[in-house]
């Protein structure tokens, strides 16, 4: 039997695509036959560079080919282990996404009895001012809010203003950097609040510039949020407060989210700003199996674009992982599946 192509078994509903490969089976070892589905004994391999570690992570490579720009995905099947990492260990700006760790920083304290989710503080909305004019963007005082709202509304709505609000009430993003330090995560860097950083966020062009500054890597990403997940630093209920807000997100409805199956649960924060846009994640199918996945992009034209790159991406590392999980499961009789439509 033939296998379909490359893209009806990791990316069923994902991007046109062009077929990758096929490749005559001559035994029951699926393993073997996704190897192969690179390349037949009487051709060549494809040349990827750098060489990736499986038929999915070469296969994300290709949706990952970035053009006047450049595309970094990280992904972690929680059930496995098994990872994806293409260009995930540049630095690509964080943009929104580093709402997930000022949550979080802001929540160990609240574990730890130094912070309250009953306190209160005021919306910090930044006042106009000249690009780079100032070291830290002006802003002014706004209303009152509980800090489990303002939690709320950064990751639900991606409110800079309730983000800034709690970034002052921790004394700034010191404290965000030494708690992703202490969780073992060290390619984050958070410099500037989110006033300074909007107001300023065309100094350099994305496309070919990586600005160490309030970035991250798609890797120390995923860390991130399997670590949440897994409750490696938080109480459960704090976690339950990060976790409950990304599944009610917002934003970004046509990124990770917009080629999902139905029956997926999706938890996400996007982040955006000029020439840039990402969508992290966790994306939990209807059997409990979780799989975080971090998307970074810069350029690609316009800014469908880069949301279109997204949720393809997005929706072949889910088909990736569960369509190959359930073929090897359904060769326990020694029948191969060719299609996992």
């Amino acid at each position: 039997m033939k296998l379909n192509r490359i893209g009806q078994i990791v990316a069923a509903g994902a991007l046109a695509l062009a077929p990758l490969a096929s490749a005559q089976a001559q035994s029951v070892d699926l393993e073997a036959d996704f190897d192969r589905a690179f390349g037949t004994e009487d051709r060549a391999p494809r040349d990827f560079t750098p060489a990736y570690e499986n038929y999915l992570e070469a296969h994300i490579a290709q949706l990952a080919d970035g053009s006047n720009g450049r595309i970094g995905v990280a992904a972690i099947d929680l059930s496995t282990g098994q990872r994806i990492s293409v260009v995930g260990d540049q630095r690509f700006p964080l943009a929104s996404t580093s709402k997930i760790a000022i949550a979080a920083a802001y929540l160990e304290g609240v574990d730890e009895g130094r912070w309250s989710l009953s306190s209160e503080y005021p919306t910090l909305w930044p006042q106009r001012s000249t690009p780079l004019s100032t070291a830290v963007a002006p802003v002014r005082k706004g209303e009152y809010l509980p800090a489990l709202e303002l939690i709320d509304l950064m990751i639900t709505r991606s409110s800079n203003p309730a983000t800034d609000a709690l970034l002052a009430a921790m004394g700034g993003v010191e404290p965000v950097n030494d708690w992703m330090r202490r969780a073992g995560i060290s390619e984050f860097s958070l410099d500037r609040d989110i006033a300074t950083l909007v107001r300023d966020n065309r100094e350099f062009d994305a496309r070919s510039y990586i600005d160490p500054r309030d970035s991250v890597t798609p890797d120390a990403m995923v860390e991130l949020l399997a670590g949440i997940y897994q409750g490696r630093w938080l109480s459960t209920k704090s976690r339950e407060i990060i976790i409950d807000a990304m599944e009610r997100c917002r934003t970004g409805k046509s990124r990770i989210p917009a080629m999902m199956p139905d029956d997926v649960t999706v938890a996400h924060k996007t982040g955006t700003l000029h020439r840039v846009a990402s969508d992290v994640g966790i994306l939990t199918a209807p059997d409990g199996r979780s799989i975080v996945v971090a998307i970074y992009v810069t350029g690609q034209g316009s800014g469908r674009n880069r949301n279109s790159r997204i949720a393809g991406i997005a929706r072949a590392i889910y088909d990736g992982y569960v369509s190959r999980d359930t073929l090897l499961a359904s060769n326990d009789n020694g029948q191969r599946q060719t299609s996992t439509n």
